[in-house]
Parts: structure tokens; sequence; C-alpha cells
């Protein structure tokens, strides 16, 4: 009797458990193996950290997706080392063997290098680190309350280091909440004194966008009373003051650094194999070296014909990716498909009716824009039960311009 072929995918991120749904009750032996229990939908752990939404509306329990996949094992470790000449891998939980290997870890913060950064700032790139601003945020409020005179400027204002679609999103989301939801929560406070800050090394917000939506998203965030310091970096932060590159300062508790993602790689592959924290993988998202380990999304590093200088780190990259070497590998008997990466478009929400699109051919902002920035995103939910959840929380929080979901789970900073 043949055994099964065994696939390891390791992250279940938009490109692992695509993959591991398009492997679902096949003849293949599938174990996925994440840090986490849940996929996370990364795109919304701004509205996460802005006490938009719960995280459970954006998180989807792995066992819960698979329970009807007996081909389909799952283990909640992190993955330490390949041995590719074994085909191996060492886990947190010990080892496990494999055919084929798919790395799909995604990407981590990249502080380029400034380690005060790294130890002050907060970064969002995952449901925890999404939380934890929330509950910073909310809990340097309560401190304003009996700060002295002198603490109140750190614990008002908010910095946000990088204009790229997180970074807008955030700071229109945290304006909206300045002018609409916390004069009402603490009457007592003057509000007029917080600055949200947005700060951007470029000339523009969302730089890798239409020169309509670099206008469209100024505006919107100038109208909203966001602060914008473009051509500027943040050169350096203790915990309380940031020193920027044109040497003026801010003080701040607050500082969310939204300016670049790095691959997360994992130890154990050639050296050649890897450029600017990613696998460097063929057209089949096969690693560079080696035949049977794959590398998918943004860890992958791919050059193809309309991207010489490899793919953008997006999520329909990813599911693309996932979605092609799902369908090589059931098709091992046929020719492999070659990926490339055909762009649908980008989008960004910047605040209630204020948000930017940009599709292949037309490109469209405001009321609209917003209201297929938020229909889209809801069909990208996995389930139904969320996706009513989701809609109930905008629609109240459209008609109300507030929300309840203001909690915090924590009184100490970690």
């Amino acid at each position: 009797m043949k055994t099964k072929e065994k696939i390891i995918i390791v992250g279940g991120g938009f490109a692992g458990l695509h993959l591991a749904r398009k492997l679902n009750n096949t003849n293949f032996e599938v174990l996925l193996i994440d840090k986490q229990n849940h996929h996370q939908f990364q795109p919304l752990f701004y509205q996460v950290a802005t006490a938009r939404l719960e995280p459970a509306s954006i998180s989807f329990p792995f066992r819960k997706i698979f329970q009807r996949s007996p081909n389909i094992q799952i283990r909640l470790t992190e993955v330490k080392r390949v041995i590719p000449q074994e085909n191996r891998i060492e886990t947190g939980i010990g080892s496990f063997d494999y055919d084929k290997l798919v790395i799909a870890t995604g990407c981590k913060t990249n502080f380029f290098g400034n380690a005060h950064m790294s130890e002050f700032a907060l970064s969002m790139k995952n449901t925890e680190e999404a939380i934890h601003i929330r509950n910073k945020v909310l809990l340097n409020f309560e401190r304003i309350i009996s700060a002295p005179d002198n603490e109140k400027e750190a614990y008002e204002n908010i910095v946000i280091v990088g204009a790229g679609p997180t970074g807008v999103e955030l700071a229109g989301a945290f304006a909206e909440m300045k002018n609409n939801i916390l004069p009402k929560d603490y009457p007592n406070i003057d509000f007029s004194r917080m600055k949200i800050l947005l700060v951007e090394g470029s000339n523009h917000t969302l730089n890798s966008m239409s020169e309509g939506a670099r206008v469209a998203s100024q505006r919107y965030l100038e109208e909203l009373g966001v602060s914008l310091e473009l051509e500027v970096f943040v050169k350096d932060y203790d915990g309380t003051t940031v020193t920027f590159s044109n040497g003026e300062t801010i003080r701040s508790k607050n500082v969310i650094w939204a300016a670049g993602v790095m691959g997360n790689v994992i130890d154990g592959l050639d050296e050649a194999s890897v450029l600017k924290s990613r696998f460097i993988v063929d057209r089949q998202n096969k690693v560079k070296g080696y035949d049977t380990i794959y590398a998918l999304g943004d860890v992958a590093y791919m050059e193809t014909p309309l991207y010489p200088h490899g793919h953008p780190q997006l999520a329909n990259v990813a599911i693309n990716q996932a979605k092609t070497l799902g369908w090589n590998l059931l098709h091992q008997d046929k020719k492999s498909l070659d990926y490339e990466y055909k762009d649908l478009g980008s989008m960004a929400t910047i605040g209630k009716d204020k948000a930017v699109v940009d599709l292949p051919y037309i490109q469209f902002q405001g009321r609209f824009a917003w209201f297929v920035w938020m229909f889209l995103h809801l069909m990208l939910i996995l389930s139904v039960r969320n996706k009513l959840i989701i809609f109930i929380n905008w629609a109240w929080s459209y008609v109300t311009k507030d929300s309840s979901l203001r909690l915090i789970t924590h009184t100490e900073d970690k």
C-alpha cells in the first residue's frame, strides 16, 4: 500500500491557510504548524488596536476550520530549524519528517537596526500586539487624569511612524476616536491638546498608490486633525521623547511603528537561498537550491517578467501563490503552472466615508470608495458569523460614531 506523501506547512497566515484548504481531504498527509492556534485577518488589526473590533471577530481557530479534515493535523509550536539533508524540521515540541516542506511564515516588523525603537515602540504584526496597542493607549488615557501637568503631554500624544496603508488607517481611526469618542468618555480632559502625528520619510502618504489616492488621503487626514510630518525620519526614541531627523522632538508614550517589514526566515537553509530576508524561489515557489522545500507569500522572493524585483508583500500575492502551488502539488503528473501576480488594485480607509481605491483601470475616493472597501473586506472574512458580527459593529459605529469595545484587559505594561 502506497504511503501518503507528507507535507508540512509552516505558518497559518493567508498563504499557509489557503494551501492547507487546497489540500483538504486529498491524498496528502498535511501537518500545519503555527505559533498561534488561529488564523489572523491582518488587514483589520488596526481596528482591534483602535477598539473598533474585538480580536475574536477577525481570528479563526485552525481546529474549527479543519475539524472535518482527517488528513490535516495541527501543531502549536515554533519551528527552530530546518535540516534539509534529512528532510526534517526541529520545533519546540520535537522533530518532524517531511516529503515536502512549505515555509509560509510571513513577516515581522523591520526596525532597520534602530535598537531603541525596537525596545520602546509598539508594533502590530499579530493579534497580541494589536491588543497591546489598544490596552496601552487606553490605559494612558486613564493615566492622564491623575498625572502631573508636566507628564500629561506624553500620555496624550500618539505618534505613528510610516504612512503606508497601516499607518494611514491607524491615524484616521485614532483621529476619529479623539474627535467623537474620547471627549464623551473623559469630559474633564482637554483633548484639543492631544496630537496625532503621522511621520513619513517620503513626501507623500500612501506612496505606493496613485497620485489621486495620495492627495485625497492627505486631505482626509488633515480634515480629521492629523498632523503630518513628511520627508522626516525618526532618529531616536527613549520611551518618552521622539527625536526626528530635522532636530525636532515630541513627547509621547504612544509610538507605533508601521514603517517596514522583513520576512520571518527560518534557520538551516543555505545563505545563497536568502535575499533581503526572503527566500529566493522560482516560478513554482520552490526555494533556490532545494527540490522539496517551498516558500510562499511575504517570506518568498520571486522574480517574474512583470515583477523583476520581486512581488509586493500583499495578501493577494500570498493567497494566489498558495493556490498555484496547491494545483501543482495535486497535479504532479502534469506540467507545473508558473505564478504571475495579477494586480487587482489596492485600497485604504482613512475614516467614515473617507477611503481611496485604486483599481487597474479606475481610481476613486470618498464615500463610495469607503463602501467598496467595507464590502470587499467583509467578503474576505472566513465565516458568515464573523461577517455578521463585523457588519453590525461597523453599522453601529457608522450611525452612532461610537463603539462599546474599549476594554483594558491588563493594567500594567508588558
